[in-house]
């Protein structure tokens, strides 16, 4: 797992990185059309 913040690598510890990997896939997997087989889940947010 990666972490960018503009455009700056964010270093995770094994916790933050399970949390956060655990709740999009959770999110993500939970929604219609989603197959489990899945490969890789991108996302990107702006303000």
């Amino acid at each position: 797992m990666k972490l960018k913040v503009d455009g700056k690598d964010v270093p995770l510890n094994e916790f933050v990185e399970k949390f956060i990997s655990g709740s999009i896939t959770g999110a993500i997997t939970s929604l219609k059309g989603i197959k489990e087989d899945w490969k890789k889940i991108e996302i990107e947010i702006e303000k």
